[in-house]
């Protein structure tokens, strides 16, 4: 790869295009060095806000796509039916290398659904998966997968762990992560059968695995990598950053109600400010779509500019990285299990 990053970004997906995912490109640009931006999408509205804040770059291109795959859309449909929408139009981009990772807020099924179709998945890989940071009282850990795969067989647990280890190892640095099976208890004989077989086949393999773990392990950083089906993995996001915001809604009316507690609220202002930000799911960006023929990343549905502004520094990183070549490398000779096991 050069040292140019070509970031392909779908400026039609999400609820708040194209202005969260145009503004939040400028911003990127005016902040950072080292990549390009392709925004796919209708070549009209991106220019208009283009010219509205006063923009041009060199940096920045536009190829025009006229279709949009919206959220309502039915996905394996609208990837089959939409040839020429902005995400369609990105996978294309990305497989012919004319783009080294592809970033998008839209329609999260049709993101999985035109990865499979037009990407296709890593040998070995039964399923992809979506892995999104979450903070902790250490140094965060990888949720996988966090939303694209509702109904999971034990054996995509595996590789959800695999693809988790490989992550954490090589873009966090973490020598050995340790991986929790997220559970309705510690014990192992916890769980339904799918969860059971799945400990069973974690407790067999060659990655660092400490068990199974409750939800309130995630936050106290007990593990590095938890492992869900995408419905568990969803729900937890989700709240994640509703009690984000509701906690910090909460500190901000402490310090307000009276002079005494606003002269407070300045002596800790720093503090504050670092909290607010660690929970602030727009400073997350993007969650990386492990196990496809390609570097996908997808943002958050309600991004706004800022929260798409860190999703295109993520996509730069992982776009620098090599883990879709760990993944090939570490999958090349495991087989997928088809039973139902």
């Amino acid at each position: 790869m050069s040292d140019n990053v070509k970031i392909l970004v779908d400026a039609m997906g999400g609820d708040n295009a194209p202005e969260a995912a145009v503004k939040g490109c400028i911003d990127a640009i005016n902040e950072k060095d080292g990549f390009e931006i392709i925004l796919i999408g209708d070549e009209a509205k991106i220019k208009s806000i283009l010219e509205s804040n006063k923009f041009s770059s060199d940096r920045l291109k536009i190829q025009h796509a006229q279709e949009v795959i919206t959220m309502e859309d039915t996905p394996t449909r609208a990837i089959r039916t939409k040839k020429d929408s902005s995400m369609v139009v990105g996978f294309n981009m990305l497989k012919e290398k004319s783009g080294d990772v592809f970033l998008s807020a839209g329609n999260t099924g049709a993101l999985m659904a035109g990865s499979l179709f037009i990407l296709g998945r890593i040998k070995g890989v039964d399923r992809p998966a979506l892995a999104t940071i979450l903070p902790t009282k250490k140094n965060g850990v990888l949720l996988i997968d966090s939303g694209a795969n509702p109904l999971c067989k034990p054996i995509n647990f595996v590789q959800f762990a695999i693809m988790g280890y490989i992550y954490m190892r090589d873009v966090f640095g973490i020598k050995n992560p340790r991986v929790g099976l997220i559970n309705v208890g510690s014990e192992d004989k916890k769980g339904n059968e799918t969860i059971k077989q799945a400990h069973e086949l974690l407790s067999k393999s060659n990655i660092n695995f400490s068990g199974n773990i409750e939800g309130k392990d995630i936050p106290e950083g007990k593990v590095d990598v938890a492992v869900c089906d995408g419905f568990v993995g969803n729900i937890i996001l989700k709240y994640t950053e509703g009690i984000g915001s509701f906690l910090f809604g909460e500190i901000k009316n402490i310090f307000g109600k009276n002079i005494i507690s606003k002269l407070s609220a300045l002596i800790v202002k720093n503090g504050l400010k670092a909290f607010k930000k660690k929970l602030d799911p727009s400073e997350y960006g993007g969650a990386p779509l492990l196990g496809v023929n390609g570097k996908v990343m997808k943002a958050h549905g309600n991004s706004n500019a800022k929260a798409f502004k860190n999703a295109v520094f993520k996509a730069y990183s992982f776009a620098r990285s090599t883990i879709v070549e760990q993944i090939e490398e570490d999958f090349t000779n495991m087989e997928v299990e088809d039973s139902e096991q």
